[in-house]
């Protein structure tokens, strides 16, 4: 396998975040296997319960890099934030499909091409 740097970037509004970290680590499995990628560690996940900063995050390290996850719960509707990097090859629109069952409301990304600058590639 030929060592791509993809990056991709998303910022999603949606109206069922999730708040349990046990959901949030099995829903990044399954989003995993959708990418067709291996996880070396984790995901691991953590709930903080803070007033003005109240979420969820969640992290996986795979074969290629690594997969983040932010959640948001307090506003309505909630903030996601998700990034996915890879050495290997991606389809964003896999990772966006798997965002679906949260209920997205509005869905914002940048796929970057980081080999040797950080160049944006089209999303198709």
């Amino acid at each position: 396998m030929a060592v791509v740097h993809k990056h991709l970037i998303i910022r999603a509004e949606v109206g069922n975040p999730l708040k349990e970290e046990q959901l949030a680590i099995d829903w990044m499995n399954k989003l995993v296997d959708k990418i067709g990628m291996k996880v070396m560690m984790g995901p691991f996940a953590k709930y903080l319960n803070v007033e003005g900063n109240r979420g969820l995050t969640a992290v996986a390290i795979i074969e290629t890099s690594h997969i983040a996850l932010h959640v948001w719960d307090e506003d309505n509707p909630a903030l996601v934030q998700l990034d996915v990097y890879t050495c290997g090859p991606l389809d964003p629109y896999d990772v966006v499909e798997a965002l679906r069952e949260f209920h997205p409301v509005k869905i914002e990304m940048k796929y970057l091409d980081r080999e040797n600058k950080l160049i944006e590639l089209p999303l198709e």
